[in-house]
């Protein structure tokens, strides 16, 4: 079956769907540098919870984005740290992210806007 993320059955949707996640894409970008440890990926992810943060490793993991190493040590730890498919993936998101920080204001202002038009319909 050729890809074809149109398609409602195409394995190419979970993939964005990943892709698309402001969770995953906030992992993969701070574990592209250097390896992180569960807290430390928590503490530098303003709002995301425990189990989130859980569960989107354990996606990225499966999907071979990234790799979990636990090391022995008393307490056990635990690092993540990006694959080299990961890495790629790393690559295309942060222009992602540099694209939302670069057009913040313009698409603040378009919401404003649109917000402001949208009451003004309603009133």
């Amino acid at each position: 079956m050729k890809p074809d993320a149109y398609a409602a059955n195409c394995p190419t949707r979970q993939i964005l769907d990943r892709v698309g996640d402001k969770w995953a894409v906030l992992i993969l970008l701070l574990v592209r540098d250097e390896p992180m440890r569960f807290n430390a990926l928590r503490r530098a992810i303003e709002g995301i919870s425990q189990k989130m943060l859980s569960q989107v490793l354990k996606s990225l993991e499966r999907d071979g984005l990234i790799k979990r190493r636990v090391i022995a040590t008393v307490p056990v730890t635990v690092e993540y740290s990006i694959t080299p498919l990961g890495a790629t993936l790393s690559t295309a998101v942060d222009a992602l992210r540099d694209w939302a920080e670069s057009n913040l204001k313009e698409v603040l202002n378009a919401q404003r806007r649109y917000d402001a038009q949208r009451n003004a319909l309603a009133a």
